[in-house]
């Protein structure tokens, strides 16, 4: 049975996984992509999605929460200075697990792990937001390519 396993615990006691987490979390932030094994990308991830959806809301509260997990005032104040801005209308995905093989030293699975607004490259290449087709046809859409 499994109960009681909903997080990873990367083979670390609590306070060890939460000072990795926090110092993770706020190089993600102050660097906007960070390189590390998929199973830390992944256990950071659902570490920072609820940060930075705190950090919408500019308040004192917010931000003396967001500092109790982060640990680092350059990173909350980036996080709330520049990050939270760009994600404002967001509703929730702000980060991105890229996998980019295998580690030489050890074999163990590396990714990239970005936040989405802030690579440069996927937005450049990302199309316009196109004119908007629905399934059902009508006799005007029909006709309209027809007549030109």
């Amino acid at each position: 049975m499994r109960h009681n396993k909903a997080i990873n615990h990367l083979g670390r006691k609590s306070g060890h996984r939460k000072a990795l987490l926090a110092n993770m979390a706020a190089s993600l932030i102050l660097h906007k992509r960070i390189q590390t094994t998929v199973a830390k990308a992944k256990a950071l991830q659902t570490y920072i999605e609820p940060l930075i959806t705190k950090s919408k809301d500019d308040s004192t509260h917010s931000r003396r929460v967001v500092f109790s997990y982060l640990k680092s005032k350059e990173a909350v104040s980036e996080l709330f200075r520049t990050v939270a801005p760009k994600i404002a209308d967001r509703p929730g995905g702000y980060t991105r697990v890229l996998k980019t093989g295998f580690r030489q030293g050890d074999g163990a699975d590396m990714a990239l792990i970005e936040l989405v607004d802030f690579n440069e490259a996927a937005l450049a290449s990302a199309p316009k937001a196109a004119k908007k087709t629905t399934r059902r046809s009508s006799k005007k859409a029909v006709e309209a390519p027809a007549a030109e």
